[in-house]
């Protein structure tokens, strides 16, 4: 679609106009302008506790048809275009930074949280809604569905501008929740949506497609986590910029194939690149920065542009029945689905509570709002204002909230006792590390072997390799040759046997 941002000064009678609609000549300024703007509003909210993602959205709106600079966006095709490729990026590089080994012991705590939680959320909701509105069952279930996700990154800014650090498994199990039920709430919106438009199907018919969705996805995801990682070991490319680009690539191509086959998109990639960021990759470092900054810029792109797509002086009319649907979803059904999912898992009460309370909506239920819209339902436009205002409203109440109700529930980690992560405290030993210097003999196992290939213990490291009169410092791409000496350093010596084995040994 061609965009158009240009002013025309339109001069009546009565008073002068001005309106902006968008052209090819100023995009990149206006787009530019409003991305600086949503940089700095960014940095000044952490100060104040105001998430971002309401500032993102404020700014979208404020620059939109009822706003100051009276842009014109009413595409919700485009708006999901770019909703869907937003989305891939948020959700890899949360994969990519989350932590099997922390996430593992609340493996079936998220998971459950993330389907079961998903599934009582949307159904409670959806009754609800059906019960004060004029809504039919499946238009209700349909509205419950789309808000039935959480968002992680609403979430975890959050706790990281108040600089909260929370006890026991929470942390991972909010990580794993968020970051793994989309699709859940994705399927559930689709096979509502489908049952709304086609009344003869029946309300069973969501049943396989929720099973094909998550076996595919699940097994599509893990299978090309598997195959990018050879490709990216294996691929020698000749500038290490190129590495980031190239996984770029294989996610788009993870979320395509996954799709084309049936199975969920999104569950695909986050599987992916779990698997991916716990395993050795050449590059790993300029990977993961490349992919941190990208989700950044996804996120505020995302917010601006389903900002621009509201019209606030349609959202007026349904503000009543959006917070009431809003104090139930915060007070009732997220509480009620949390507790019932969590019933075959010890859990102290307050964390049951806290884990409830950071229930937030932003981004991916306005996003599955524009499903209705493009399959031009009788309420779509309904069903959309109500899910943006419900968005809003429960960052600002929830959001704005975390770090206090995590205090009052004594689930925060007080700022003295906070744990150092792996890395700092590997930092925090270097006075007492160990220095080892191996000379790789010709008969082992590592000779012409990359690093990344080595399966090196994570607390040792390759510092530096002196090969002949001249010194190499390493990456994972390094290939070891014979009679290389490598200087390795580790905090203890049983890394160091380990090590050995690793070298001599396949």
């Amino acid at each position: 679609m061609t965009f158009y941002f240009v002013c025309i000064f339109a001069l009546d009678d009565n008073h002068t106009s001005l309106r902006m609609s968008l052209t090819i000549e100023n995009i990149l300024f206006i787009g530019s302008l409003l991305l600086f703007i949503s940089i700095i509003a960014g940095k000044t909210s952490y100060r104040f506790g105001v998430p971002t993602l309401i500032l993102f959205l404020l700014i979208g709106m404020l620059a939109g048809s009822d706003g100051l600079a009276n842009i014109h966006f009413d595409d919700p095709k485009l708006a999901q275009f770019i909703g869907i490729v937003s989305l891939n990026f948020i959700l890899f590089s949360g994969g990519l930074d989350t932590s099997w080994p922390a996430v593992k012991p609340v493996l079936w705590k998220g998971l459950t949280l993330s389907t079961v939680g998903v599934l009582l959320t949307a159904v409670s909701l959806g009754t609800f809604v059906w019960w004060i509105t004029d809504f039919t069952i499946y238009e209700s279930m349909l509205l419950g569905s789309i808000v039935s996700s959480t968002d992680a990154a609403a979430v975890f800014s959050i706790l990281r501008s108040k600089s909260l650090a929370l006890k026991v498994n929470l942390r991972p199990t909010l990580e794993l929740e968020s970051g793994s039920n989309d699709p859940m709430a994705y399927v559930l919106t689709i096979g509502f949506l489908a049952v709304v438009v086609n009344q003869e199907l029946s309300v069973l018919s969501i049943i396989p497609l929720f099973l094909q969705q998550m076996i595919l996805g699940g097994l599509f995801g893990f299978a090309f986590g598997k195959l990018s990682k050879y490709v990216n070991n294996k691929i020698n490319l000749d500038f290490e910029g190129l590495y980031p680009v190239l996984i770029i690539a294989l996610m788009f191509i993870t979320f395509s194939a996954t799709e084309f086959v049936g199975g969920n998109g999104f569950l695909a990639i986050y599987i992916c690149a779990v698997y991916l960021g716990n395993q050795d990759l050449i590059h790993k470092k300029t990977i993961l920065k490349m992919f941190d900054g990208l989700a950044w810029l996804m996120q505020i792109v995302l917010f601006l542009t389903l900002g621009l797509l509201v019209f606030p002086s349609e959202i007026l009319p349904v503000m009543g029945i959006g917070l009431l649907i809003s104090v139930f979803l915060i007070v009732i059904a997220r509480p009620l689905s949390v507790f019932i999912s969590l019933l075959p898992f010890k859990m102290k009460l307050r964390r049951r509570f806290y884990i409830s309370w950071v229930g937030l909506r932003g981004a991916v239920p306005i996003v599955f709002a524009t499903y209705p819209l493009l399959a031009d339902i009788d309420k779509a436009d309904m069903i959309f204002n109500i899910v943006f205002f419900i968005a809003i409203t429960s960052v600002l109440i929830q959001g704005t909230t975390l770090s206090l109700v995590a205090k009052w529930l004594h689930v925060a980690i007080p700022e003295k006792v906070k744990p150092m992560a792996p890395t700092e405290v590997f930092l925090s030993e270097l006075p007492k590390t160990t220095m080892q210097e191996v000379t790789i003999q010709k008969d082992w196992w590592a000779v012409d072997k990359k690093i990344v290939e080595l399966a090196f213990p994570s607390t040792a490291i390759i510092a530096m390799i002196k090969r002949g009169q001249s010194y190499i410092t390493p990456n994972g791409s390094t290939v070891i040759e014979a009679n290389d000496e490598l200087i390795i350093l580790s905090n203890s010596k049983l890394a160091i046997e380990q090590i050995y084995g690793v070298l001599e040994n396949e």
